[in-house]
């Protein structure tokens, strides 16, 4: 039987996301396992930007989670580009969904944060961010690298090279043990270095000293 199971998983990971989908919506536990595996560093990627920004690390997660299970079973190839890219989709409605009811309670950390991926620089994060964040279509908000940079820019001058490498990496979505493997340092480094971003990070949110487009 375990065997069994093991040759399943391995037919399966050979198959492409919209197939795993068809699977999943049919009742194919394994093939849902395996998409959320596919895309847990995603989420992470998704989640990333508002924990910088003032949220919580976990509890973005886990909604960021909740998206990627809506895009598995709601999924329908014949109207969506790409899983890939409705799964994106999902996630960040997730996301700026968790920000729209933190707005209603001000006691809530994630109330005075933006997404550092999306141009919500443009004005005082404090007084509007999360009405544009509430606003705005998710479609129209899929992750812009170059952007990104741009808008990213003001913050990587406040930090170190060490701090600028490794904002590099976990924007991308990687663990910090993943990172310090990468880095050649101590998942606890890695993990102080985060902490010192977010703290920058707020500094430059606070003092509207933002990077224009």
């Amino acid at each position: 039987m375990h065997n069994t199971y093991k040759d399943e998983v391995r037919e399966l990971e050979q198959l492409p996301d919209e197939a795993l989908c068809r699977l999943a919506a049919a009742g194919g536990r394994t093939a849902e396992e395996l998409l959320v595996a596919r895309y847990h560093r995603l989420v992470r990627t998704c989640a990333r930007p508002f924990f910088l920004a003032g949220g919580d690390s976990e509890d973005l997660t886990q909604e960021g989670m909740v998206g990627l299970l809506k895009a598995v079973r709601e999924y329908d190839a014949e109207k969506e580009a790409s899983f890939r890219t409705f799964a994106e989709i999902c996630i960040r409605s997730r996301l700026y969904s968790v920000l729209r009811a933190s707005a209603r309670d001000k006691q809530q950390p994630l109330n005075q944060s933006v997404s550092l991926d999306t141009p919500y620089f443009d004005s005082n994060p404090l007084t509007s961010g999360t009405n544009n964040l509430a606003q705005r279509n998710p479609e129209d908000s899929l992750i812009d690298r170059e952007h990104t940079a741009a808008l990213l820019s003001g913050v990587r001058k406040q930090l170190s090279e060490f701090e600028a490498t490794i904002l590099g990496f976990y924007l991308d979505g990687l663990s910090c043990r993943e990172i310090a493997e990468a880095v050649s340092k101590s998942p606890k480094s890695v993990d102080n270095a985060v902490q010192r971003i977010r703290r920058k990070v707020a500094r430059q949110l606070l003092s509207g000293d933002l990077s224009k487009r």
